[in-house]
């Protein structure tokens, strides 16, 4: 089983693919909650390219390595990549108001599967945001 989770943003593809890509970017917009955050993100944006971005309690109490392979690309349109034994999948379309993103990746068999959800939705509308406010 799948979990999938989408956002729109109202803003060019371009400019949501390059904030969903630069791991500047991604240090802003990649958080569940406002007592979270990203201080170090990495990315080898290619094919067979690694990434890792540390995900933390801003207080210091928890946080973990979100690491993983890129397997496929499709510029403006299409990231996929693993993490562990785990995939994920987002999809860019253009629509008549901005872009839809479309995120579909395997649960983990630790936290429950509506916990996770919330999770990614909540980071996917931080983005969302981010996105729609960057100059």
């Amino acid at each position: 089983m799948k979990i999938s989770v989408e956002s729109h943003v109202k803003a060019p593809i371009a400019k949501v693919w390059q904030t969903y890509i630069n791991p500047e970017d991604v240090k802003q917009w990649n958080t569940a909650s406002p007592d979270w955050h990203t201080p170090t993100a990495a990315a080898d944006f290619r094919e067979g390219g690694e990434f890792s971005f540390r995900m933390e309690a801003k207080d210091g109490s928890m946080g973990f390595d979100f690491a993983g392979v890129y397997t496929h690309i499709v510029p403006n349109k299409l990231i996929e990549y693993t993490f562990g034994d785990r995939e994920a999948k987002v999809e860019f379309s253009q629509e008549d108001i901005g872009v839809k993103v479309y995120l579909e990746f395997d649960p983990d068999n630790q936290y429950p599967i509506e916990h996770q959800k919330n999770g990614w939705q909540a980071i996917l509308d931080n983005f969302a945001r981010y996105t729609e406010e960057k100059k």
